[in-house]
């Protein structure tokens, strides 16, 4: 499904079903150097349960098009003018990562218009290490493979994905590699610099989870506790022998944490 937002042509994944802005929302926002199909496994089970999907791709990422946001605050008033040219008046937000922040942001300066968070693999602060991004400002492989080796849960890189015929390393590759020039160093850049998820979690006011991976080395559970303590009433679900890649690592459990909210 194709919108236009700010004058760009934005792309979406609708979870195999049509459309239908009557319906409650969600909006499904990916982390840095991925895209819609990161959410296969979760957007599925919401567009046949009653719910209006929209799996977006960033502007410059995946099938989108316009220039790169470069700030979390950016993409949070490109996600509040998706929700408009969507024709909704409100949606729940569902972030990993970088797209978590992205989901903070925009519930907390646009409150209308966001009645639910589900934030997975998400911290108060997300500093990336600089070896990751001189590699990504140089647009070399070696920041590629640090995101899917340090993403990935312990367990999975031993085998066992619960999809067959999925090589979620492999797999992640081949997505990343597929970003324009600078998108990636872009993308990693903007969740360094961004301070501000705790002072912007104390002024959410809508049902929030936040769905942690016990092994996760990008985004360790442990750091999420001042974003959960500072959002009233968030639930927060850790799952278990996953890593920062859980909606894909442990995909059943993490729709489970997220029916609540979205």
């Amino acid at each position: 499904m194709k919108l236009s937002v700010n004058g760009h042509s934005a792309f979406a994944t609708t979870g195999g079903a049509h459309f239908d802005p009557a319906k409650p929302a969600v909006i499904f926002l990916h982390g840095a150097g991925f895209d819609r199909t990161v959410w296969r496994l979760q957007t599925r089970w919401f567009a046949h349960h009653g719910r209006g999907v929209l799996a977006v791709d960033l502007p410059a990422h995946g099938w989108s098009d316009g220039p790169v946001l470069d700030s979390v605050a950016a993409m949070a008033e490109w996600t509040a003018a998706l929700i408009d040219a969507a024709g909704l008046k409100q949606a729940a937000l569902v972030g990993h990562s970088m797209g978590a922040l992205v989901a903070i942001e925009t519930a907390a300066r646009f409150p209308d218009k966001v009645r639910g968070l589900g934030l997975c693999g998400v911290a108060a602060e997300m500093p990336v290490h600089p070896e990751m991004l001189e590699s990504a400002k140089a647009n070399t492989l070696k920041v590629q493979e640090l995101m899917t080796f340090w993403g990935m849960g312990n367990a999975l890189h031993k085998g066992g994905m619960v999809s067959p015929g999925l090589w979620l390393r492999r797999e992640s590759l081949a997505v990343l590699s597929g970003n324009k020039p600078g998108v990636i160093y872009n993308d990693l850049a903007a969740c360094n610099v961004y301070k501000d998820a705790v002072a912007r979690a104390a002024t959410v006011k809508c049902p929030t989870v936040l769905v942690l991976g016990d092994g996760d080395l990008m985004t360790p559970a442990a750091k999420a506790k001042p974003l959960a303590a500072a959002i009233a009433g968030a639930r927060t679900v850790v799952i278990p022998n996953s890593g920062h890649f859980m909606i894909v690592e442990r995909p059943d459990e993490t729709l489970e944490a997220l029916k609540s909210s979205a």
